[in-house]
């Protein structure tokens, strides 16, 4: 299994905000979706020349540098989007496991098969990214219907894998009242997820878009004021509080 070579964007040693405490945040090559509002385009393409190819063990080498600093926390798989490369996220979690760090999935769950499934066999947590409940909304987020993730939400459940929920909230796309109150109430019912994070839609990654000749999608919308965002999670403050 150690001959699985994993496709890495990029690597961070410090991160605070891709689950609890400070991680080892692994950003994986290859991405299905094309979210309208993505902040790392060039992780798109699977063939895309890489800086880094490790295999499973290579990166959790890398990893141990840091285990005094990770061992309140642990490591994270994002990407792009993981699941695109099962096996290596398997395998490296496994070995993740074995060395006693926590393990965190962050994903879009487009990706529902049995490889990828597999990968929940050594996860401890799962940052799971809800584009729109509405299958036409979805559509409009991110070319998919967003199906795959509910599914995987459902599998998580049975399983009893915590569930960090994410959803980005954009002026004229996802910002509406009536179906953030509708997805909250849809996802009431898990008890695997500890919490919903609202993320406010920001344009730091329009740069990127333009070193690749790609026209951005959401050109000329402002990001989301500070004011919204405080009231949505407000709202919602008391909605899946973190269990200790």
């Amino acid at each position: 299994m150690n001959l699985i070579k994993g496709k890495i964007h990029s690597l961070e040693s410090f991160g605070t905000v891709d689950g609890p405490g400070i991680r080892f945040v692994t950003f994986l090559q290859g991405c299905p979706l094309r979210c309208q509002y993505c902040h790392n385009p060039d992780t798109w393409d699977a063939h895309r020349a890489v800086k880094y190819e490790y295999t499973p063990q290579e990166l959790l080498d890398e990893v141990l540098k840091y285990k005094n600093f990770i061992k309140s926390g642990g490591v994270t798989l994002t990407g792009g989007e993981p699941l695109m490369q099962p096996d290596f996220a398997r395998e490296y979690f496994r070995l993740c496991k074995e060395a006693g760090l926590h393990t965190a999935l962050d994903t879009s769950g487009a990706i529902y098969n049995e490889k990828t499934l597999a990968v929940l066999d050594y996860t401890d947590l799962v940052l799971l990214d809800i584009k729109a409940l509405d299958a036409d909304r979805c559509r409009k987020v991110c070319g998919s219907d967003g199906r795959n993730a509910l599914l995987l939400l459902d599998e998580l459940q049975r399983r009893g894998i915590a569930v960090w929920l994410r959803h980005v909230v954009v002026p004229g796309l996802t910002d509406d009242d009536a179906a953030l109150d509708a997805l909250v109430d849809f996802l009431r019912p898990y008890t695997v997820i500890q919490k919903i994070e609202w993320l406010p839609y920001h344009t730091m990654g329009v740069f990127k878009y333009e070193e690749l000749g790609l026209d951005y999608p959401l050109k000329g919308v402002e990001p989301l004021s500070a004011e919204r965002i405080r009231e949505i999670r407000e709202r919602y403050r008391d909605v899946f509080p973190v269990k200790k």
